[in-house]
């Protein structure tokens, strides 16, 4: 599935799902900001759920989902950010609290190449980023929209004006900016992963290291993270045997016992997203409960160093 097409489906399971996104009281947003730098945290992402269900031809249980992490062990859900309805990002987090987790990280993307469109992505993030503060959420993950086309040097100075815009607004608030990257970005040798980066300030805008996306985009994991290690907000994590996306987080094409040790060495932040996904040659064998639930041990004995 492509980003457009996968975005798209997202943005329809959720509106099946009734927007369900809801959970309760926090201790103030920078105080959890600070202490979740250290502490390991493991969420997962809502996208392999969406495909689950799109495989099972099931509608997508948010509930359902929670449910299962929870009794799984994981500490979140990440979710897209509803920027045109900004409330329901405070019922997910009530929702989250509700079954025993806990709100940390969303994801969003849109415009920002263009200097009018991406003010207005700015201003509508920031909007909501604020309904988020206050419902308990410390980072946000972005992944500026891609244009079917290489961007051109001014496309890309104004999107780095805009994510350092978003960075500022953002840091306002007490939360934090972490860019993401798909393949387009790492499209002539990483142009815009690395332009992105060499054009704003670490303070403002971190990093949402999605490992293996940017190992399938040419970069060793090791090697992204010594030069961009300390941005690191939050991580994506997924693994592939053969260059093909393995059903659940285990061992494969990248070396994840090599990436924790770096990540322990030099005290990067620990939120830890697993990101299962699906494609036409995963070979499934287990359901979604349970490869998340593998998943999770995988990361407790990689990432956390317990049998």
């Amino acid at each position: 599935m492509n980003l457009l097409k996968r975005r798209k489906f997202i943005g329809q399971m959720m509106q099946a799902a009734g927007g369900t996104v809801l959970a309760g009281q926090l201790s103030p947003v920078l105080a959890a900001s600070a202490s979740s730098e250290s502490k390991t945290l493991v969420g997962s992402n809502i996208y392999g759920w969406t495909q689950y269900a799109q495989r099972e031809g099931k509608p997508l249980d948010v509930p359902g989902i929670i449910s299962s992490l929870r009794d799984c062990g994981y500490d979140y859900l990440e979710t897209f950010m509803d920027v045109g309805k900004p409330e329901a990002n405070a019922a997910f987090a009530e929702q989250l609290k509700a079954k025993g987790l806990q709100p940390v990280s969303l994801y969003v993307g849109g415009p920002m190449h263009e200097a009018a469109k991406a003010r207005e992505t700015v201003t509508r993030i920031l909007a909501a980023a604020r309904v988020c503060q206050s419902a308990g959420f410390v980072a946000l993950s972005c992944n500026p929209d891609p244009i079917g086309r290489a961007k051109t040097e001014d496309e890309l100075k104004i999107q780095a004006g805009a994510l350092t815009d978003l960075g500022q607004g953002l840091k306002e608030l007490g939360l934090r900016l972490g860019i993401h990257h798909h393949l387009p970005e790492m499209a002539d040798k990483a142009r815009e992963f690395y332009y992105d980066f060499n054009h704003t300030r670490p303070e403002l805008v971190g990093f949402c290291y999605d490992v293996h996306w940017v190992w399938k985009g040419g970069i060793q994991p090791l090697d992204a993270l010594k030069e961009y290690g300390q941005r690191v907000v939050t991580w994506h994590l997924r693994q592939s045997r053969q260059g093909v996306w393995w059903e659940d987080l285990d061992t494969g094409d990248i070396d994840y016992t090599a990436v924790s040790g770096y990540a322990r060495e030099h005290q990067l932040a620990r939120r830890f997203v697993v990101e299962l996904a699906l494609e036409g040659g995963t070979k499934i064998t287990r359901n979604a409960v349970e490869n998340h639930r593998r998943s999770r041990e995988f990361v407790r004995r990689v990432f956390e160093g317990k049998a």
